[in-house]
Formats: structure tokens, sequence, C-alpha cells
């Protein structure tokens, strides 16, 4: 990326300038710019742009203090010299660290270029000095110097080093080929603030082909989750009342629901984004049809195979479509058995275990103390905690190695809301509802009162968070994108998304969000990316994507949870491999851990090494789908995909709100 170095301006004309387009990332020279402490801490905690604090004033605690004024206003990185006084730089090394803001380190010779062996010790020095990035600059004054700065990558990253002088001058550029993450430039002609430096204008049309960026694209609006909405679904099916869903948007799996719903006894009607359901009033042994169809959502089929237990002691046939023929039910038959409910599979499942569909289920449901395995993830138990409370004796439902946690709390949350009482515990009995740390559960403990009655409620559907991944990873990596109609308190996994992104490096902000607006706008905007690793057990369908993230971020990226893949949609875990593979992506896989070795977007720009294109099969995965979208803006090539309807099961609008949000229709 080009750091647009910022001097001798107040802050009236520094926010035009950011504000103008044409600067992707600035460095504010705070010894530099007419600044108070006021302005400083104004300008840095209003702009989205990754904005470098840079101040190279002999006396110490007044660059301290303008230093610190940035980094807690929320800098993106602050710079120090090697030699900065101590413990002043220790105190701002601290500051950055406890505000998440990266640290540069920074070592200049104004005079020449020393040997490489003393610009490794210069780099080890910044480094041992709390350096996240380390920056050597040094004056070339001869055509070899440059050479000598591009040696030093090979044993020193992150790092940017570049040379100063006219024999430096095309190491400014040469540098993002080296593996620099990003280089600096002058504001304008006239405004260099070191010999060599490049006008901004002039190294971008070096290094940004036309349409290589999303310039400006219109916010997107998100579908309501269709996780929200199939439990809303099937809870205000069961009500003795009628419910109001507001914030609806139909996709096929949504659909599906709405359809069981109906075959169950619900009458429904749509009036634009607004469903009014009146429920059945359920209560065990309500009565069933013989046969209901599901679709092909695998979440729809393991809420409704408990709850048809409950409704009826009769056999029940569950059938369904497409890929979901094929996706066993990993340990059905031990989860529903410790219920008294037997499940009838039609067909072998690879896994004694597990079952296909279609299947017939036969209750009735017998509530009490059981204990599961919630290694295959958290759907059968969340149709369990949806079951339970419509039987007449209590539960206590202990769920062993849990995955997809946060999935059973957004069960939970939608089941309150229809006045169903559910209470959870750690392992240990700490209390775990609202505690977004998932990773360090091994138990879960659900006490579930039994004769409850389910009524009617009134609320909005939030939006998807899986549904807006796909901007926000393609804003995050060429360009930016603000997304709305996303709740920012979410229960939903793939709000994890936002963390992958900041972890990563990139620069995330909201719209109003001090004033308490949990839904305001989401804005995602480049910034120098880097490797990073993330536990996927608990959002599986954030992976695809992430991986794609990975494939342009600088460094080996860890991403945990391959085993979840192995019977989503597809082999997700295969097919993303040979997405990667055939792009020209370095990917591996090591049991439950996959590694991407990634490249930053302007390093693929300055060396050609750009994703290759041709013809992928998404394998009928709307997850893959999405993920080949986003990969594409960064091949070299175009990208065709054999099967791009099968979005429809998820967001049928994906396409066209893609094609309008890049800039193509």
């Amino acid at each position: 990326m080009i750091c647009t170095s910022i001097q001798n301006l107040g802050l009236d004309a520094i926010f035009p300038l950011l504000e103008s387009g044409a600067v992707e990332m600035a460095e504010i020279r705070l010894d530099r710019c007419p600044l108070t402490e006021k302005e400083i801490v104004e300008l840095f905690s209003r702009t989205d742009i990754p904005l470098i604090a840079t101040c190279r004033e002999n006396e110490a605690p007044k660059a301290e203090k303008r230093l610190l004024a940035a980094i807690n206003a929320g800098a993106w990185a602050a710079d120090l010299e090697v030699d900065f006084p101590e413990p002043a730089a220790r105190r701002l090394v601290k500051a950055c660290r406890e505000s998440g803001v990266y640290v540069i380190r920074s070592w200049h010779d104004y005079e020449a270029t020393p040997p490489l062996l003393d610009l490794r010790k210069k780099a080890s020095e910044c480094r041992s000095k709390g350096a996240d990035i380390v920056k050597i600059v040094t004056t070339a004054t001869s055509p070899k110097d440059p050479e000598t700065i591009k040696a030093l990558y090979e044993s020193v990253a992150p790092l940017v080093a570049l040379c100063m002088g006219g024999y430096g001058h095309e190491s400014r550029l040469e540098c993002l080929r080296w593996g620099a993450p990003f280089t600096y430039a002058a504001s304008a002609e006239g405004e260099e603030t070191a010999p060599g430096q490049w006008p901004s204008v002039e190294m971008a049309a070096k290094i940004y082909p036309a349409g290589s960026l999303l310039k400006n694209p219109g916010a997107v609006v998100i579908p309501s989750s269709k996780s929200f909405a199939q439990r809303a679904i099937l809870s205000a099916a069961l009500c003795d009342g009628t419910s109001r869903l507001s914030g609806y948007s139909p996709c096929g799996d949504s659909e599906a629901a709405i359809a069981l719903a109906k075959a169950l006894g619900a009458e429904i009607e749509r009036n634009d984004d607004v469903l009014e359901i009146k429920g059945i009033a359920a209560v065990p042994g309500t009565g069933t049809p013989e046969e209901v169809f599901v679709g092909e959502s695998g979440l729809l089929t393991r809420l409704t195979i408990p709850l048809l237990s409950v409704l009826s002691s009769e056999k029940v046939r569950v059938s369904g479509e497409k890929t979901l023929l094929g996706r066993p039910l990993a340990d059905a038959h031990d989860i529903m058995a410790a219920f008294g409910v037997r499940l009838y599979p039609e067909n072998p499942a690879p896994r004694k275990n597990d079952c296909l569909l279609p299947l017939s289920v036969q209750g009735p449901v017998i509530p009490g103390r059981a204990t599961v395995t919630g290694r295959g993830g958290s759907q059968l138990i969340s149709g369990l905690l949806g079951a339970l409370p419509l039987c007449n004796g209590k539960t206590i439902l202990r769920v062993e190695e849990p995955k997809s946690i946060p999935y059973m709390f957004i069960t939970i949350d939608v089941l309150k809301r229809f006045g169903i009482k559910i209470s959870s515990e750690m392992e240990g009995g700490e209390a775990f509802v609202g505690d977004k740390d998932w990773n360090d559960c091994s138990a879960l403990t659900f006490r579930i009162p039994g004769g409850q009655r389910y009524s009617p409620a009134s609320f909005r559907i939030e939006g998807d968070w899986s549904s807006a991944a796909p901007y926000l990873v393609a804003g995050a990596i060429f360009g930016e994108a603000t997304v709305e109609g996303l709740d920012s308190s979410s229960l939903q996994a793939d709000i994890s998304i936002i963390d992958i992104l900041t972890d990563a490096g990139a620069s995330i902000s909201q719209f109003d969000a001090e004033s308490g607006h949990e839904s305001a706008p989401i804005h995602v905007c480049r910034a120098p990316l880097s490797a990073f690793e993330a536990d996927m057990n608990h959002c599986p369908d954030l992976f695809p994507l992430t991986a794609v993230l990975a494939s342009f971020c600088a460094g080996e990226s860890r991403l945990f949870g391959v085993e979840r893949l192995r019977h989503k949609e597809t082999d997700r875990a295969d097919a993303i491999v040979s997405m990667l593979t055939a792009m020209g992506v370095k990917v591996r896989v090591e049991e439950d851990l996959m590694v991407v070795e990634g490249e930053t977007l302007v390093r693929r720009l300055m060396t050609g090494h750009l994703l290759k294109g041709g013809s992928f099969s998404s394998r009928g995965d709307h997850r893959m789908v999405m993920a080949l979208k986003v990969a594409s803006l960064g091949a070299a090539s175009p990208v065709e995909i054999d099967d791009e309807k099968c979005v429809s099961k998820s967001y049928p609008e994906f396409i066209s709100d893609w094609d309008h949000f890049i800039g193509k229709s």
C-alpha cells in the first residue's frame, strides 16, 4: 500500500485530502503539522483510513504527549525512532499494546547505507524495543545500495526498508515487490518529507491497474439471517396465537421452514417483509403429517426431528433434496436415543451412529437427565432445546465437546422471545450466556423446565453476518465496503468475521456506534494485511472466505476447524484446497489445521502473482460461490463458476447485489 506522508497542513486541509479518495493510508507528521492535541484526537478518531502517527521532535515530553494523544484516539500505528528516549518509549509501546495499535520502530541513516550485517543488527535492535514493524531507511550513494536493502528482506519481516536520495528513488516502489507491507509517498510535488520520495498519485499509477480497487461502492443492505428466521418461524408455528416477524427476506432454507410450518398446521400471511404466523398451540401429542419435507436445509432437518417426536408418537417420515441427501446427520442415533427416540434411515450412512435422509422418526420424547456429544455440531442440540420445553417433565441436558456454541445461544435467544425459559452453565457452573470466548468450553449444561407453552411474539429478524462477510472481506482486501442491517451485539457465530479481519490488520468502524446504535452501518477499508490465526470450529460457514482473505495476507495464516467442513453442502475442506491450489495459492492441511501462504494485493500486483482465473466448480455450495466471487477480484483472468444458482439457498439476491457492489451493473 501507499502511505502518504502529510506535513505542513492543518486539520481543515488534512480532512479534505483524506476524503478525496486519493489516499489509502497516511503518515501524519505530528512534528510538522500545526495541530493542537484536541485536533490530533479529532483527526485520529474520525477517519477510517489507517493513520500512522509520527513525531520526530527532539523534545521527548512534547513528542510523547502528541503521540499518546494519537494512540489513544485510534491511530493504526505509532512510529518511534529506535533511539527515542527511554522510558518514554516504553510508555508509548505499552500504550500501543493496550490500544491495539501497531508499533513501528525506525532507524534512519541520512549519509550512507551501512553493510548488510550492520543493518541486520539495527533491525534486531528495533525488534527488541517492541517493533511490530521494523523500518530501516538509509541514503543510497551508489546503485548498489538498494541491493543491500533488498537483501535485508530475506531475514527480517515485517519490514519497511528503502533508500533516500536519487539512487534510492526506485527502491521506494520496488520495496513493495521485496515484501514491504507499505511504502511512503509525498502528498504532492514539493511536499516530500525525504529526498527521492515519489508523489503518491504518480506511485499509484505505477502500482494499480484501472479497476483493481473498489472505489466508494455503495452500502449493501444485508438480508435477514436464515438461522434466526428458521428458528423464529418454527417457534411462531408452535404458539397459541399470532406472531409478527418483520425484516424477513426469502431464501431457499427459510422458505422451506415456512412450508414446514404450514404442513404442521400453522397459518402464514406475508406482507412485504412481514410474516404473520398463527400457531397450532403445540402440546405433546398435537399430531403431525405422515411425512414432512425440509428442502435442502440441514438446520431445518435437525430442528424438526426432535419436534416431530414430541408432537407425535407415530412414525413420521422426513425427506429432503439435493446435497442434503448426502450429508450425514452426525451422531444423530445416539443423541435422539438418549431421549427414547428412534430413527429409521432408508439408506446407510458412512459412520454407524450417523444417518442420512430420508428417514423416519418415532417418539415420544422422554424428558430427564441426559449427556450427549456436541462434536458433530449444534443443530440437533438446538432442535432438542426447542422441543424439550413442551414435554411434561423437566430435562437436564449436558453437551460434551460442544461445537458451534453461539448457535445454541441463538436458539435460546429466539426461544426466550416466545416465552420459553432455559438456563445454561459451563462446565464448573459459571454462567455462560453472552460470553463470546467459546473456545475454552469443554461442556455445557442446559436446564429445561417442562410443561412450557410457546407464546406469540413480535420482533424484527436481524441481518445475516455470513451474508455480509463477502463484502467485508472484499473491502478489506480491495478497497472498502459498507454494510447495513446488522446487529453488532449479535450472538451469530459469523460476527467473528470482524475479529478475523481485525486480527489480519483491516480497518473497521461502525458509524454512529458511539451513539449506541447497534445496527448502525459497518465500514471496512484496506490496511496492510498480515498473516493471522483463527479457530473456525464455531463458524465453519466463514471458512472459505477466510481462506481467500488469508491468500492476500503476508505470511502463513493458520485456520483451525477443518474437520467441521467435511460434511457441509460438499466436502468444503477439499473444495477450498482445490480452489486455492488451482488459483496458485500454496495451501496445506495438517489434520484439523489449514495453512494458507499469502501475499498482499500490492505485492501480487507488483510481482504479477495475481490469482489464476479459469473454470471452477462451486460443488453446489453457496459459501464456495461467495468465496470465488471475492477471489475473482484478485485474479489475472476471469473466474467462471459452473453453478451460481445454489446461492439461493441462503441469499437469492447475492449475484445481483454483488455485481452492483463491484460496479458491474
